[in-house]
């Protein structure tokens, strides 16, 4: 017999409760993932119990074939069974009853607390916005022949959200998304992106003309991983993608290029990228330093 189901309700309220008393941004995400974590464990036992109450039934349409009488019996034994039966199914469809309504009424609540919890976090950063800019502090390289690479130093986790918001008007689906190194195999580069909000397992890797396309969708929050994207744009009006990727204890601007991304740029793409750092200094909405000399 499977353990009971995870309450789902109570593991909610707790969530919403933790981030009503406690205001930093990396509270808030813990909450939302442990309700993530717990929504996805709810639906998989809650498949595990259709799933036995399924086989159930089966074994039990199975019995009574195999119990069924040889022609000419009684009549009573054919009404005993008959009745057995239709008892065994009647209970069975009570327990799938209550299993879907407990689904449909922890659902509910999953996705009231869910929209709760993301509206507060999009409070939130916007007020860490409001209150302090993030900083960053950029470290242009030259490396000859006019191009150049673009450097930014290590920054928080709270800066990362932030920086993000600021970027793409979204928000990360994860707290230290931009630091995250793990991966599913030993060997490669952490996927780009996480299997959430709408992103299978076998897209987590996409080329970069999937990637834009994605982060150009609008959605409130993006689960990227290991990277801030930027779109800057260029001389004929349209955008180019950049990212900053995490490498080691720097974040290393890359440019789309062809379906791919490279960090060797020329001096107009460092500009521009450049450029939309010092914009966003000069409306007061980041503190920037560049690094001279």
């Amino acid at each position: 017999m499977s353990a009971p189901l995870v309450p789902l309700p109570a593991l909610a309220e707790a969530a919403l409760a933790r981030v009503r008393s406690l205001e930093t941004l990396e509270a808030a995400y813990a909450a939302w993932l442990e309700l993530r974590l717990a929504h996805g464990a709810q639906r998989l036992r809650w498949r595990e119990e259709a799933q036995r109450l399924e086989e159930q039934g089966a074994f039990l349409v199975g019995a009574v074939r195999a119990a069924a009488p040889a022609p000419g019996a009684q009549a009573e034994a054919l009404t005993r069974l008959d009745t057995f039966a239709r008892e065994a199914e009647a209970k069975l469809q009570q327990a799938r009853a209550r299993l879907m309504g407990e689904q449909q009424a922890a659902e509910e609540v999953h996705r009231a607390a869910d929209a709760e919890l993301r509206a507060a976090l999009l409070a939130r950063a916007e007020r860490y916005l409001a209150q302090a800019p993030p900083r960053l502090h950029l470290m242009p390289r030259r490396v000859g022949g006019g191009r150049s690479v673009l450097h930014l130093a290590r920054v928080t986790d709270d800066a990362a959200v932030l920086l993000l918001r600021l970027f793409t008007g979204a928000l990360p689906t994860r707290y230290g998304f931009l630091h995250d190194e793990a991966t599913e195999q030993a060997g490669l580069e952490p996927a780009p992106l996480y299997a959430e909000e709408g992103v299978g397992e076998e897209e987590t890797r996409p080329d970069a003309a999937a990637l834009e396309a994605r982060l150009r969708r609008g959605a409130p929050f993006l689960p990227v991983r290991g990277f801030l994207p930027l779109f800057v744009s260029r001389v004929d009006g349209s955008e180019a993608l950049f990212r900053f990727r995490q490498r080691g204890p720097v974040l290393e601007a890359e440019v789309a290029d062809d379906g791919a991304f490279r960090a060797v740029l020329t001096r107009e793409e460092a500009e521009r990228c450049t450029g939309r750092l010092l914009r966003l200094q000069l409306e007061g909405r980041l503190a920037l330093e560049v690094e001279v000399g």
